[in-house]
């Protein structure tokens, strides 16, 4: 027969109420009682009723993260290294993670609706981040905790990590200007959207540190796809004045305008500079390799992870925000 949690108190010689708050967590438990629990339950091979505690501590150990509709697709290689990050750190803590995505606005808010409604999870995680963003106000409305990667500029405090990249966007400035590059041009995402409202206006100040002029005309939007790369890195070139460095908003989108400028017939780091940010594993493959200004996607994704689990056990700790520097990672697409 299976070992039983009175099989492991009898054991210990204590109550099986104790073994049972002992195997949840709760704080009431002496560290070295706790230890000892864990450690013979484990020797015996008893393995808690997951559901059973669920119930009784009204939690279903489960988190949610819904792809943003404006991202669209699990595939996109930014999103595959932060989920990985996500599910590692979650199951190291015993907790599950609940996925999902939207095509649209309306099926994305509706994800929201129903997962909070059922209480299908215990909190969620965000990412791309708007200036004024509906997940925010509806889950801080609701009372549900959670945790984004960016800031909007909503009066809703949060715990977030937050990307400052204002002194590594002029370094990598000044390296592509010292190489002989000087028509720059930027190709960013929607333009609500923090990453490029924080990204542009980091792009603009490097520019102007440096001596330089922003162009109206060689800044484009996209979705930040590599093909919404290579259709904006497209016009961009067959224009009468084309730029001969483009700095993008993320790294796939660079690997469109990688793409288009070869089928230019341009070289990459001799003719034209190219640029991304993110640092996806990726851009150390790309021909040539693409420059980049790397954030630890994977550690991001797992620091979220436990600034959720904090607020999950002190839901009245105070809010936290992390902040990170980007590391300009210096490749061929650049320039030597």
């Amino acid at each position: 027969m299976p070992t039983t949690i009175h099989d492991v108190a009898k054991k210990l010689n204590i109550s099986i109420y104790t073994v049972s708050r002992a195997l949840d967590g709760y704080e009431d438990v002496a560290d070295q009682t706790r230890e000892l629990v864990i450690k013979t339950s484990n020797e015996m091979g008893y393995v808690p009723n997951r559901a059973a505690r669920q119930l009784r501590r009204q939690k279903t150990e489960t988190i949610g993260f819904i792809l943003p509709s404006i991202s669209k697709r699990f595939n996109e290689p930014f999103f595959t290294e932060f989920v990985s990050g996500l599910g590692e750190e979650l199951s190291s803590k015993n907790f599950d993670l609940l996925i999902s995505n939207a095509t649209t606005d309306d099926a994305e808010r509706n994800l929201y609706r129903r997962w909070v409604n059922s209480r299908k999870v215990d909190g969620f995680i965000l990412s791309r981040i708007r200036r004024h963003d509906w997940r925010v106000n509806f889950l801080s409305e609701w009372g549900i905790p959670f945790v984004a990667l960016g800031k909007s500029q909503d009066v809703v405090k949060y715990p977030c990590v937050h990307i400052e990249a204002s002194d590594a966007y002029l370094e990598l400035v000044r390296h592509i200007q010292g190489n002989g590059f000087s028509r720059f041009a930027f190709v960013g995402g929607p333009n609500d959207l923090m990453n490029q409202i924080d990204r542009l206006k980091w792009f603009k100040s490097a520019l102007k540190k440096s001596g330089m002029e922003v162009d109206r005309i060689n800044v484009v939007s996209t979705d930040m796809s590599s093909t919404g790369g290579y259709e904006a890195a497209q016009t961009l070139l067959s224009g009468s004045a084309p730029p001969d460095a483009i700095l993008s908003v993320n790294d796939e989108t660079a690997l469109g305008v990688l793409h288009a400028a070869h089928e230019q017939g341009l070289i990459v780091g001799k003719d034209i500079a190219v640029a991304g940010f993110d640092g996806i594993q990726d851009s150390h493959h790309t021909e040539p390799a693409l420059t980049t200004l790397e954030i630890p996607i994977a550690q991001i994704a797992r620091q979220l992870v436990q600034m959720l689990l904090g607020c999950l056990n002190d839901p009245s700790s105070e809010t936290r925000e992390i902040i990170v520097q980007p590391e300009l990672l210096i490749r061929a697409s650049t320039g030597q």
